[in-house]
């Protein structure tokens, strides 16, 4: 058991770090002492210890390289103790030192060459673009070097160092050299034979197109595809929710749309898609869009890269947000800097009016939600023995305001009411960042989970056969077969990318069917008694609307889209203020129940959503809906589609103005054009080139 107030992984850490410590001295004890048996047990040991740190712990050895402690070093140490162990122990030969030392500094020497080839491999690896569902086999992309050589040095220098140490080991125990020449020879041979293998990849048959050869391939797609309406996102390792729900608007789009990506890591994280993905991540690059046929980029969220592709004058920027609330995140003064703000009713454009942040109202373009379109209607009361309530709390965000979430103050008592009426089926799924700022949210979410499973395990009854289990599997399958490709351990993103080329015809057709399938199977699997803690990306929160008979949630935009169902939803009040405060204050709320930090008005909530007799909110649901969202003909997705048409069109009138006014200035267009690729260069990221993959984070301690 951890002391208190310290994690269960610090502690795991703490704990490692003490081994090592103790190997080491362990070692050197061992060494000047000299006493055989406690010297190889504790070389091998620490050997040992270090590798399973490599697997299991690259946290604390990332710490570690922080302090110039790296794997470098620790092994040499190592290898240093070994070779005072080998003169000091009596019955090694007195001239062993020499030799072995030699033969260690060239295993090093190996280690250090192999290390310089796997990165000029992996520079040479290393494209201007990724792509995605794009026949890109004119670069001749080709797989991967084995990923322990080209990108895990610090793995790679601690296995190819077991049969040095084992030889070392030997010596020491049979009072012999011969051992130690042949393991720490061994070792060098192994380095040798790597950095030889590695090279490969810079023959002809292996290397792909570089740096220029690759954008002179972008900017040929470009004019072969003529992409019209694109959708551009930038952010971090859990934002992608933020894009991928767009993903299937943009698809719909007459035309032919493009996503455009900053960082490397996300192009693997977009959802199934046929629509061709490009990661441009150097913004000089980016400027190649600007010659392109591209007229209208939708952007749904704010970034800092956001500034670098809003310089291209020849396309027209959209803001669509990733979700409506109304938080003041919902109207950020950033707005401004796009042509239009797209939004899905009048509520938001008051929103933006009433913020008084500079934003036209004349940019603000109502096309309400397209991607609700999957969720289905109210149909009355609940008509099982259980009613099924949803609680989908958004997270803490980035202020302290207590409002932001219900989590903290008033989660636990929410879920604790709820789970005390046995007629309560209650489906719960937390934002994917809950806790990501807040430790406390953090703290309350688990505690949550764990109520959850308790009171599971306190209900019985009937379950789905194993049939239901394997019907899950079954279409889990089918559906990943569809949506994910099979790489390679070892595939680097080049090789990843020759492998997600062009899509087959018909692909997202069969992502769909294949998606309703498993989330028919899915809710299939579980008995209707039994609680649900959802916490990945499927079922997807439209699905889990559509099992809902109740939701609970904060001022977010969940709230806003479950509207479109017109079914009672309720929003607990953490703010601090008073009811008819709060109501006024935020429009979304105007049609829900109010609940209190205490949760005390969930019985009499459950009663109105059994007997809507009782319920008084229905005609003012159906009211905010339309204010929210808009009115349901034209359908939303005839808007939207309308308003890139229209945005279309006022590119191309722009751009043909510019056009007529600089034929009349030679010149002036390839000035302008130069001036901002100049200006790009000098605010691109240093390690713009530079691979993102996670796996790869031992390399910064080699």
């Amino acid at each position: 058991m951890p002391p208190a107030g310290l994690s269960p992984r610090r502690a795991v850490q703490l704990s490692a770090l003490f081994a090592l410590t103790v190997f080491y001295a362990a070692q050197l004890a061992g060494a000047l002492l000299p006493n055989v048996p406690v010297f190889i047990v504790a070389s091998v040991a620490g050997l040992t210890l270090d590798l399973y740190l490599t697997h299991k712990q690259p946290g604390l050895l990332a710490l570690l390289g922080k302090v110039r402690f790296d794997v470098t070093t620790r092994q040499l140490l190592r290898d240093m103790v070994i070779v005072i162990g080998l003169v000091r122990i009596p019955d090694v030969p007195p001239d062993i030192e020499r030799p072995l030392t030699l033969l260690l500094l060239a295993a090093y020497a190996g280690h250090f060459l192999c290390q310089a080839v796997a990165q000029f491999v992996r520079r040479s690896r290393t494209l201007p673009i990724l792509t995605r569902n794009i026949d890109a086999a004119a670069l001749g992309l080709t797989i991967s070097p084995p990923r322990l050589l080209a990108r895990q040095p610090s793995r790679r220098l601690l296995r190819f160092s077991i049969p040095g140490t084992i030889g070392l080991m030997l010596s020491a125990s049979l009072s012999t050299e011969v051992w130690g020449i042949v393991g720490i020879g061994l070792s060098l041979l192994l380095s040798l034979g790597a950095a030889v293998y590695l090279g490969t990849w810079m023959l002809p048959n292996k290397r792909h197109a570089n740096e220029r050869q690759a954008l002179e391939w972008l900017d040929t797609w470009l004019a072969s595809y003529r992409p019209t309406v694109g959708m551009y996102f930038s952010g971090g390792t859990t934002s992608a929710y933020q894009a991928n729900m767009w993903v299937s608007t943009l698809a719909q789009l007459d035309g032919n749309p493009i996503i455009v990506l900053r960082e490397r890591f996300m192009v693997q994280k977009i959802e199934a898609t046929d629509i061709p993905i490009i990661c441009i991540p150097k913004v000089a690059h980016l400027m190649h869009l600007e010659h392109s046929t591209l007229k209208v980029l939708l952007h749904p969220a704010n970034s800092g890269k956001t500034s670098q592709v809003l310089r291209i004058p020849t396309i027209k920027h959209a803001f669509t947000n990733h979700g409506e609330s109304d938080k003041l995140s919902s109207c950020n003064p950033y707005a401004k800097a796009y042509d239009e703000i797209w939004v899905a009713g009048p509520a938001a454009r008051e929103r933006y009016q009433l913020a008084d942040i500079g934003v036209d109202d004349r940019d603000v373009v109502e096309v309400g939600r397209p991607q609700l379109s999957p969720i289905e209607p109210y149909a009355g009361a609940p008509q099982g023995a259980y009613t099924t309530v949803l609680y989908a709390p958004t997270w803490e965000g980035w202020t302290n305001d207590p409002g932001n979430t219900s989590v903290i103050l008033a989660g636990e008592n929410i879920v604790r009411e709820l789970l005390a009426d046995p007629g309560v089926r209650l489906l719960y799924k937390p934002h994917p960042m809950t806790g990501s700022v807040d430790p406390r949210a953090g703290a309350a979410n688990a505690h949550i989970q764990a109520m959850i499973t308790e009171a599971n395990a306190q209900r019985s009854g009937d379950r789905p056969g194993p049939e239901a289990a394997a019907e899950l599997a079954r279409r889990a399958n089918e559906l990943d077969e569809l949506t994910t490709t099979a790489f390679r351990r070892g595939a680097d993103e080049v090789e990843k990318m020759m492998l997600q080329s062009a899509p087959e015809a018909g692909r997202s057709e069969h992502v769909a069917a294949a998606t309703a399938a498993w989330e028919a199977a899915y809710w299939a699997s579980f008995p209707e008694w039994e609680h649900q803690i959802i916490t990945g990306p499927r079922p997807a929160i439209y699905t889990c609307f559509n099992q809902a008979d109740l939701l609970i949630s904060d001022v977010s935009s969940v709230v806003s889209d479950y509207l479109t169902s017109e079914k009672p939803y309720a929003v607990a009040n953490t703010s601090g203020l008073a009811e008819d405060v709060f109501r006024a204050g935020f429009p979304t709320v105007r049609a829900a129940a109010i609940l209190s930090p205490e949760a005390t008005e969930v019985p009499a909530l459950l009663e109105s959503v059994r007997e809507p007799a009782k319920d008084t909110l229905v005609k003012a649901r159906a009211e905010l809906k339309v204010h929210l969202l808009g009115p349901a003909d034209p359908p939303s997705m005839a808007r939207f589609n309308q308003a890139a048409i229209d945005l279309c069109l006022s590119t191309d009138a722009r751009n043909e103005r510019v056009a007529s006014r600089m034929s009349e200035i030679p010149g002036q267009r390839e000035t302008e054009a130069q001036e901002a690729a100049e200006e790009a260069e000098l605010e691109a990221a240093p390690n713009g080139g530079a691979s993102t993959d996670p796996e790869d984070a031992d390399q910064v301690t080699a």
